[in-house]
């Protein structure tokens, strides 16, 4: 059986050495976060392009200023200002932050370090050349190549290729991602379940998993415990990049999804995961689709997605897989679990004094969904660790949707 670590490099190697290039599309700057872009974004001009202010004072020629000098101030100038004339030996000009300095000002003193009276102001400071402004161009030059293509856009690029006129974006086409869940218990999130029934909440949770992702979930509804329903329904999911079911991958007599698959000519590379929760987690290829089967209980299916999904969407994206969000905590209480696979356990990370600090919820197993939301990360507890004492350092997953 793989560790997840194994599992997860199978996921990344298998779906890298099979991936083509994606197909693109033109997307409004506004509209593109989460895309991966798919051509060079260039300065127009240079940035900043002209020497800008960074406080609001006074421009100067840092050798007039000494403690105690007084000028004279000739002129204002604010953000967005044209700037013709230069400045005066013996005089300032008052600016504002963004502002472009005028001609001659290799300083701006801030306003805090001066007084005024009329148009004569006292610096209580000296200046010294290149402070409190950005020199034209050194930001960007004319041209320069500031985002490349397999760049996921975030906000801050977004920022950037707007700043310099990318209003129209080349991005790779999100992937589609087919969500299936499966099990004759489950009815629609609309309905009134009877005594025995369960809410599809597996697709609501995993299409909010694959947005996180950068992917474009296709939700295919629920598949009923009978052989002839799933192979229908999972040959729909094989049209698109990627098919992810829940549920069915057991040992009980009605788990059916990897007797179907079989059926079906898939190639597995795993089928089974040393964790809990989600064990019995499945990655193989049916035709020319990767097909993920996860485990139904619903923290199962969260776990597994984050560990083994989402890497496989960052590469069907057009970008390499981001690394887990994996960070070290000290552990509030002793923790006590049975070793041979990798625990994780819903938990909590607050900051206590300098530290972070992070404690196991009281959790009902991977059906407790009501835990995993009072939860913002899970703590993990390696296969061949038994008891933690509290104080000692661990490893903490972040929940990336909530931190």
């Amino acid at each position: 059986m793989l560790t997840y670590e194994q599992a997860r490099q199978t996921v990344i190697e298998r779906i890298s050495a099979e991936k083509g290039p994606r197909a693109t599309e033109q997307i409004r700057v506004g509209d593109a976060l989460g895309y991966v872009l798919a051509q060079e974004v260039k300065t127009d001009r240079e940035y900043p392009p002209f020497n800008r202010a960074t406080r609001d004072g006074y421009a100067v020629f840092a050798a007039d200023i000494h403690p105690g000098t007084t000028l004279k101030c000739t002129a204002e100038i604010k953000a967005g200002d044209r700037v013709t004339k230069e400045l005066w030996a013996e005089t300032c000009v008052q600016i504002m932050t963004g502002a472009a300095l005028p001609s001659g000002a290799d300083a701006v003193v801030m306003i805090e370090h001066t007084s005024r009276d009329g148009d004569q102001v006292r610096f209580e400071r000296g200046a010294a050349s290149g402070q409190n402004f950005v020199p034209r161009g050194s930001e960007a030059r004319a041209g320069q190549t500031l985002l490349t293509p397999g760049m996921r856009l975030g906000y801050a690029e977004l920022a950037l290729a707007a700043q310099v006129g990318a209003a129209e974006l080349k991005c790779g086409q999100k992937p589609r991602v087919a969500i299936l869940s499966t099990g004759d218990e489950i009815v629609p999130v609309e309905s009134a379940p009877g005594r025995f029934q369960i809410r599809n909440s597996n697709s609501v949770s995993l299409a909010a998993q694959v947005r996180l992702a950068g992917g474009k979930p296709i939700l295919l509804g629920n598949a009923m415990d009978r052989e002839d329903d799933l192979q229908s329904k999972i040959r729909r999911g094989l049209q698109e990049d990627l098919l992810v079911l829940s549920g069915g991958v057991s040992m009980g007599k009605y788990d059916l999804v990897e007797k179907v698959l079989r059926g079906m000519q898939t190639e597995f590379y795993f089928d089974a995961v040393a964790i809990r929760p989600g064990k019995p987690a499945v990655f193989g290829k049916c035709g020319e689709t990767f097909v993920f089967g996860l485990p139904g209980n619903p923290v199962s299916t969260m776990v597994t997605f984050e560990l083994l999904v989402a890497p496989a969407v960052d590469l069907l994206s057009g970008t390499d897989a981001r690394s887990l969000p994996l960070v070290e905590a000290r552990i509030g209480e002793r923790l006590q679990e049975k070793p041979g696979v990798t625990h994780f356990l819903p938990a909590r990370l607050e900051r206590l004094g300098a530290q972070m600090e992070v404690k196991a919820l009281k959790w009902q197993g991977s059906g407790d969904v009501a835990a995993l939301s009072k939860a913002n990360c899970y703590l993990v507890v390696p296969a061949d660790v038994e008891k933690i004492e509290a104080g000692e350092k661990v490893t903490v997953l972040l929940r990336r949707d909530v931190l």
